[in-house]
C-alpha cells in the first residue's frame, strides 16, 4: 500500500453506526473519514469496512505445533501455518496462548513455550507474519510446576495477557464429575483405576498450590502492568476472588451468576465464538447466546476455530432484535482492545492504526476479501 490510500464507496461499520463513505490511510494511520459515494480510490462496491479483529484467546497455534499426540512440528512452520489463518480469517491483532504448567496430563517442558515465543517474535522481525502477535499465558495454577514455567517470560514485554486456570474435577469447567469423566477418561481411554488415580492427583495438587500460585502470579501482574483474566469461573466466590486479584477479563464463565456478577463488576465477559454459530458449549456448560440475551456479553474469542470470530456477530446481529451490527462487532474489536490496553486499534477513526478488513456478506457466512494492517495489505 503506497504512504497514502483512499478506500471508497464502503459500508463501514462504527462503533455506534453504519454508513457508505470513504477512508483515507497516510502512513499507516487513519487520517480522514467522509460520508457519501466517491469517485476517487479503490471502489470498495459497498462492502463492508470492518475494524482488524482482536483475538484474545486461540489455542489454535498449540494445534499446529502439535497436530497429534507426542508430535512437535517445526517452531516457524507451525507459526506462519497459524498465522495465514488468523489473517485469512480478518484477525489483525491476535493474542496466542502459551501454556504454563505441565502434569500427567501432558502439556509442555520447561523452555518449549520460550522457545516458541522466541521463534514468533524472530518471524515477526523477518517479516514473516501477516497480523500482530502478542502473548497470552495460560496459567495451570494447580501445576506444580507453572512457577517455573512462568519465569522464563518475566523480562519479555510482548506478554500482555495472563490467565489463572484451574481445571480440576469439581469446579470450574468441570463442576459435575460426568463432564470430567467424559473429557479424560473417555477421551483418553483410562481405565477405572487409572481415571480414580488421576482424579486423586488433580485434587491433591490444586489443594496443595492453586491459591499460592493464582496470588503469586497476580502480585507479579499486577507489578508488570500485565492484564489478568480469570478462567471457569462459576459463583460468586469466584468472582470476588477474581476482583481481588485485580481481574479485567472474565474468561468463559461457567454460570449465570458469575457471568452477571463479572459484568457488573467491570470486567469484560468473554466467550466462545464457536459457541455462538454452534448455539451450545462443547463442555455442556452454558450458551454465549444466552449471555448476549442478558446483555452481559463483552468478548468473543475465536478459541479452537479462527473464522468464527467474524461469523459469529454476523449470527447475533441476525438473531437478536436488540444486539445491533455495531454492537456485535465491538465484541471482537474494540471492547478487547480496550480491555487489554491497546487504545491505538480496534475502531475506525482518525490517529489510529489503519487495521481493517474488507467484507462481503450477502447472507450467511461473511467473507473476508482484504486485509490491511497498519495501512499495510496483508491478505
Amino acid at each position: 500500500m503506497s504512504a497514502e490510500t483512499i478506500l471508497s464507496n464502503a459500508t463501514i461499520v462504527l462503533e455506534d453506526r453504519v454508513f457508505t463513505g470513504s477512508v483515507v490511510v497516510r502512513d499507516g494511520q487513519i487520517v480522514a473519514l467522509d460520508e457519501g459515494v466517491s469517485r476517487i480510490g479503490e471502489d470498495f462496491g459497498g462492502d463492508y469496512l470492518i475494524a482488524g479483529l482482536v483475538e484474545l484467546h486461540t489455542d489454535h497455534l498449540e494445534s499446529h505445533y502439535s497436530p497429534r499426540p507426542g508430535v512437535r512440528w517445526h517452531m516457524t512452520s507451525a507459526i506462519q501455518a497459524h498465522d495465514a489463518q488468523v489473517a485469512s480469517s480478518g484477525i489483525t491483532t491476535v493474542f496466542d496462548c502459551l501454556r504454563m504448567g505441565s502434569d500427567e496430563d501432558g502439556g509442555f517442558d520447561k523452555g518449549e513455550m520460550r522457545d516458541m515465543a522466541d521463534a514468533i517474535q524472530a518471524a515477526e522481525r523477518e517479516d514473516r507474519l501477516r497480523a500482530e502477535h502478542l502473548i497470552h499465558l495460560r496459567c495451570e495454577v494447580a501445576s506444580n510446576n507453572v512457577l517455573d514455567h512462568f519465569a522464563d517470560f518475566e523480562n519479555d514485554p510482548n506478554v500482555r495477557l495472563v490467565s489463572l486456570m484451574d481445571h480440576s474435577p469439581g469446579q470450574r469447567q468441570f463442576q459435575t464429575m460426568e463432564q470430567y469423566t467424559l473429557y479424560y477418561k473417555t477421551k483418553r481411554g483410562l481405565t477405572d483405576e487409572q481415571f480414580a488415580r488421576f482424579v486423586e492427583s488433580r485434587l491433591e495438587l490444586s489443594e496443595r498450590y492453586s491459591t499460592m500460585h493464582r496470588d503469586a502470579l497476580a502480585r507479579s501482574c499486577a507489578e508488570r502492568g500485565i492484564t489478568v483474566a480469570s478462567h471457569d469461573d462459576a459463583t460468586l466466590a469466584h468472582v470476588e476472588e477474581a476482583r481481588g486479584h485485580g481481574v479485567k477479563l472474565a474468561e468463559f464463565p461457567t454460570s449465570f451468576e458469575a457471568a452477571e456478577a463479572s459484568h457488573q463488576s467491570g470486567m469484560s465477559v468473554l466467550m466462545g465464538a464457536p459457541n455462538v454459530v454452534r448455539g451450545k458449549s462443547h463442555s455442556g456448560n452454558i450458551a454465549a447466546r444466552d449471555l448476549a440475551a442478558r446483555g452481559v456479553l463483552d468478548v468473543l474469542s475465536s478459541d479452537y476455530v479462527p473464522l468464527s470470530l467474524l461469523h459469529a456477530p454476523f449470527v447475533l446481529a441476525d438473531e437478536f432484535e436488540g444486539i445491533t451490527l455495531p454492537q456485535a462487532l465491538a465484541m471482537v474489536t474494540s471492547t478487547p482492545a480496550r480491555t487489554v490496553g491497546l487504545d491505538d486499534r480496534g475502531r475506525i477513526a482518525s490517529g489510529l492504526r489503519a487495521d481493517f478488513i474488507r467484507v462481503r456478506r450477502d447472507h450467511g457466512v461473511p467473507v473476508v476479501r482484504a486485509v490491511w494492517r497498519q495501512g499495510r495489505r496483508v491478505a
